[in-house]
């Protein structure tokens, strides 16, 4: 499969790559990881990352703004995304072929060809893998500006290598990609340095998180909260990994509102809860899922299933 992508990359002058929404260092880290790594192997094409920025990652990159008219004839890869519903930037159907490449389950076939590998613990390090391919294939060069990007995307989807996705593979690439020429205190730096008023919330949450004897927890984060420490919804997907430093938890949630709906950000240190997110509008790994909720009362419903999930992993 990956010698087909290739094919079809030397096949297009203009290749334009989407991520999903909301999104996070491996969106980022795959989406101009690939990018910046065609960018450097075929310095003729037109290669283009689209979709809403997040302010949170400007360390990384910044997508582009691109008209309707160059989407015609053109290549389209998705990367790091699981559903047509969360691809970022509804165009990516008006180009001439779809590419998917992700490492979640794959229960939405979508593209002309698909590359997915759960066993992956990114996207990112599936990008390195295509890179591997390449250059046996078409002698691929990698650059130092993807090989940070790249990184970036690893480190962030395997929790600086401590989630159970970080394989031998993984390190081995992240070794790999370390011998580039790039600030990995820069990267770290801007994927783990917080604001004040995000570490106030987090005190915040640390004090008002709640917690059941089977080890669910959960927190809400309200409109009102959220004004009151100058925090977006966003800004805390940052904390997310907070409630896991709790001793006894083994698997959590975080409840944020949002203008009209509360999001869902669901992690586990066992118990299997991508189930659950697939009941409220959502999806993701095992481990760690996303999922959205249209009122408290069935956030609150997220909750009680949460806790029944625990209950019968600890049987």
């Amino acid at each position: 499969m990956k010698r087909q992508i290739i094919d079809k990359i030397e096949q297009y002058d203009t290749i334009i790559i989407h991520r999903h929404v909301r999104p996070d260092p491996d969106a980022y880290g795959s989406q101009f990881g690939l990018k910046r790594l065609l960018e450097a192997n075929y310095p003729n094409k037109k290669i283009y990352a689209t979709g809403e920025h997040d302010p949170s990652l400007t360390f990384l990159e910044v997508p582009e703004e691109i008209s309707d008219d160059v989407f015609t004839n053109s290549l389209i890869i998705v990367t790091d995304t699981a559903n047509t519903g969360r691809i970022d930037d509804s165009r990516y159907h008006t180009g001439d072929c779809l590419i998917k490449i992700d490492h979640h389950p794959n229960d939405d076939q979508y593209g002309d060809l698909l590359w997915v590998d759960t066993n992956a613990s990114s996207c990112s390090e599936m990008i390195y893998e295509l890179f591997i391919e390449g250059k046996e294939y078409k002698n691929w060069k990698m650059s130092d500006a993807s090989a940070r990007l790249l990184f970036a995307g690893i480190v962030g989807d395997t929790g600086r290598f401590i989630y159970p996705s970080a394989s031998v593979r993984t390190f081995e690439i992240a070794g790999q990609l370390i011998k580039y020429d790039f600030d990995r205190t820069e990267v770290f730096n801007g994927m783990y340095e917080k604001e004040p008023n995000l570490l106030h919330l987090q005190g915040y949450i640390y004090e008002n998180f709640e917690i059941d004897e089977n080890g669910a927890c959960f927190i809400k984060l309200t409109k009102e909260v959220l004004e009151k420490f100058q925090v977006t919804p966003s800004d805390t997907s940052l904390l997310v990994g907070s409630l896991s430093d709790i001793k006894g938890v083994i698997a959590w949630v975080f409840l944020v509102e949002e203008t009209e709906q509360i999001r869902v950000r669901l992690r586990s240190k066992g118990p299997v809860i991508n189930e659950l997110a697939k009941k409220f509008h959502g999806g993701g790994h095992p481990l760690a899922s996303g999922a959205t909720a249209y009122s408290w009362e069935e956030a609150n419903r997220v909750i009680d299933e949460l806790k029944e999930i625990c209950r019968q992993f600890k049987k």
